[in-house]
């Protein structure tokens, strides 16, 4: 099977080797070629242009920056033109759900079949096949994905176009809103006196356990932040979730406090750092380093 990997960057290199190390024919292509070459020495035909790289795949994974970048790569840029038909995209960015329906649409009427399939697990997750994996579209076009779904992580299919980019909307809103609790909670515990990391080691395992407590929460502890997934990419999933909350008419309080708080980091100079660096942002509230 020929598979196409549209953006190399810190998701995109390891799922692409992934690819190559599981014994498919993997074409890449990047903005920037150098981050795609990297992966020539695993065997994948780098290009110089989308409409290239996709010209013989059989399916196209997009790993881009946000909706409006995979709508420019494939209408603008000519991908979806040079790919034929029968040709599947799985979108694997982190976009809006209309945005995913309307893809799924522009791509149907040239003969292509469309997923959005974005993950949670961040760089660890893609680097171990761990990722969870959340697609929206047909069900027949979900099982024709899933022997390389499946290189990637556990995947399952939750709805129609636009369900895995709500999905996954859901994910983002609760680690957001939970790396928030997590850095309050401790920088609290340290503003009295006790030792943050043996806070986190003696609520470990009671109900306050979570990935976020054990993995960010460490982060916390060890004030290490640099980027995994970064605090600008959280606030632009955080703000995609409150668009979509209006276009159906829901109420997301929650959410659009954690908003501010991410967006408040970002303008303090937080833009680069880990997610997990809210904490950053909530110690400077509370004058502590």
């Amino acid at each position: 099977m020929k598979v196409c990997v549209l953006g190399i960057g810190f998701m995109g290199f390891p799922m692409a080797r992934r690819l190559c190390e599981a014994g498919f024919s993997v074409s890449a292509w990047n903005r920037s070629r150098d981050k795609a070459e990297r992966l020539a020495p695993f065997g994948a035909t780098v290009q110089d242009l989308a409409s290239n790289a996709v010209r013989d795949a059989d399916i196209v994974i997009s790993l881009l920056e946000n909706g409006a970048v995979v709508g420019d790569v494939l209408f603008a840029q000519g991908a979806a033109a040079a790919m034929k038909p029968g040709t599947l995209v799985i979108d694997m960015s982190s976009i809006k759900p209309r945005e995913a329906r309307d893809h799924a649409a522009r791509l149907g009427e040239l003969g292509i079949a469309h997923l959005d399939a974005p993950v949670s697990g961040g760089t660890v997750g893609a680097e171990a096949g761990t990722l969870a994996i959340m697609a929206g579209g047909e069900a027949a076009e979900f099982e024709r994905a899933l022997p390389v779904l499946q290189v990637f992580g556990r995947a399952t299919h939750v709805g129609p176009h636009g369900a895995g980019q709500l999905a996954k909307l859901a994910n983002q809103m609760i680690v957001g809103i939970t790396i928030g609790a997590v850095a309050e909670a401790l920088l609290l515990c340290e503003k009295g006196g006790a030792d943050m990391g043996k806070v986190k080691e003696a609520i470990s395992g009671g109900f306050a356990e979570s990935r976020v407590l054990q993995v960010h929460g460490q982060r916390m502890v060890e004030r290490d932040f640099a980027p995994r997934a970064r605090m600008s990419v959280q606030l632009k999933d955080m703000r995609n979730a409150l668009d979509t909350a209006r276009e159906i008419g829901f109420e997301a309080p929650i959410t659009t406090l954690f908003e501010s708080l991410y967006a408040d980091g970002i303008d303090h100079g937080l833009t680069d750092l880990d997610h997990a660096g809210l904490f950053v942002e909530l110690a400077r509230r509370n004058r502590m380093r």
